[in-house]
């Protein structure tokens, strides 16, 4: 245990707890992009006066951008003394939407009982706050470190991160030689290191119909039928092979060790178009639905796409009428970081030193933006660790506990020391 680095981190408990509160009261709802502008704004004050250089960087043309919803990023270097590598803590500051049900306003950060409450507390202003800290810490302890640290707060990760680190990426943010090694602290849990996550294909299927008078269906052809058949052959052929399937990937929880395929939203006929309870009378000569379809890092988008349209190009040959058009929506191949690459080796051995135990190695059921900078920015060297508690995000009543982001600011600070002071 680096004591000087611990004390220095407890001695930051009240500014640790201040900032998550600050952090969660800008309500960067997402959709559509509540207040990314302000929260972005405050964040680049914040690391300004700890002594980096800071850059507010708008997400241009990216899905959602606009004059009144901008993308708008915070990106914050601090050099040190010397030449040497550059460590990256990247947190996304939007959240989803609060839902019903809270018992605390979710928007205010009420700390309570040792906990902060609010939306994003644990998905992922926490985890923000607890990087900044560690980062601090880290340089007040060795102001003589070699290399550079920079901290980024990236907008649009709970739809994508278009806007986001998939913009920054390709504008060489992500990318050697401006950045060797990457850790984002989304709410892993504070022991274990997520090396990665499973694919996803996203896709929209449409049944084509005609249109006819509701009253003489035969007159016309349901697309909604259609899609019931689509829907039927899911359910007798595709799930099956998808339940079968398993993964040597450390896959949270259990039931993620396998293929997935969520049905996201169906849409189908005229009724959508008109108030409640004054339907259509017509056949419907639309429905469509869109798939997420989660997959292994022992599959191939090839083969998963395959799967799909083998049973609709059957569903065509065989059934009377039948048509159908499908649209690819997202596309991202599983990944997963080397337990020996530099990231995870310095936050094993901090993991270590803070609990006395050996870290979880996991991989994600979901995407983050760490796709974006494997795909973009081909830098491989990146985990997420961070405090927070997975199962609560995005419930009411989100919260992080304050000894957690603590853990997890020292786990942070000593990893720094592992890449930076002892590179």
């Amino acid at each position: 245990m680096n004591e000087s680095l611990a004390r220095a981190v407890s001695e930051r408990v009240d500014e640790l707890v201040a900032l998550t509160v600050d952090l969660i009261r800008f309500p960067t709802v997402n959709p559509p992009g509540e207040a990314y502008t302000p929260c972005a704004e405050h964040l680049a004050c914040i690391l300004a006066a700890r002594g980096f250089e800071t850059r507010l960087i708008r997400g241009e043309g990216a899905p959602g951008d606009s004059d009144r919803y901008p993308r708008t990023n915070v990106v914050a270097r601090r050099e040190g003394r010397a030449p040497g590598p550059t460590v990256h803590f990247n947190s996304h500051i939007d959240v989803v939407e609060a839902g019903e049900g809270w018992s605390v306003d979710p928007f205010t950060g009420v700390v309570r009982n040792g906990k902060v409450f609010g939306r994003g507390a644990c998905d992922m202003k926490g985890g923000l706050a607890a990087s900044i800290i560690a980062a601090d810490a880290f340089m007040a302890v060795y102001p003589d470190f070699h290399g550079a640290i920079e901290i980024s707060g990236t907008v649009d990760e709970e739809s994508g991160g278009f806007g986001g680190v998939a913009y920054l990426a390709r504008s060489g943010f992500f990318s050697k030689p401006r950045v060797d090694h990457v850790i984002i602290p989304e709410p892993l849990n504070k022991d274990r290191i997520c090396l990665g996550h499973r694919g996803v294909w996203w896709a929209e299927i449409e049944t084509h119909g005609a249109i006819a008078h509701g009253s003489m269906p035969f007159l016309g052809d349901s697309a909604i039928r259609h899609m019931a058949a689509v829907l039927s052959a899911f359910e007798a052929e595709l799930y099956p092979a998808l339940d079968a399937k398993r993964t040597d990937m450390p896959v949270v929880p259990e039931g993620a060790r396998r293929s997935t395929l969520n049905i996201n939203s169906i849409h189908g006929g005229q009724t959508e178009d008109f108030f409640p309870g004054l339907p259509s009378p017509n056949v419907a000569d639309s429905c469509r639905i869109v798939i997420d379809r989660r997959f292994l890092i022992e599959e191939s988008l090839e083969e998963v796409k395959d799967e799909v349209i083998a049973i609709l190009e059957r569903l065509k040959r065989e059934r009377p009428r039948f048509d159908y058009s499908i649209r690819d929506l997202m596309e991202v191949l599983p990944t997963m970081t080397a337990r020996d690459a530099a990231v995870p080796r310095a936050l094993a051995k901090a993991v270590r030193a803070v609990f006395g135990r050996e870290p979880d190695y996991v991989i994600s059921p979901g995407t983050y933006d760490q796709k974006h900078i494997a795909r973009l920015g081909h830098l491989h060297d990146c985990v997420a660790y961070g405090p927070g508690i997975l199962d609560l995000a995005h419930r009411t009543d989100e919260w992080v506990g304050i000894e957690d982001m603590v853990q997890s600011a020292t786990v942070m600070a000593m990893a720094l020391d592992t890449l930076l002071r002892k590179a």
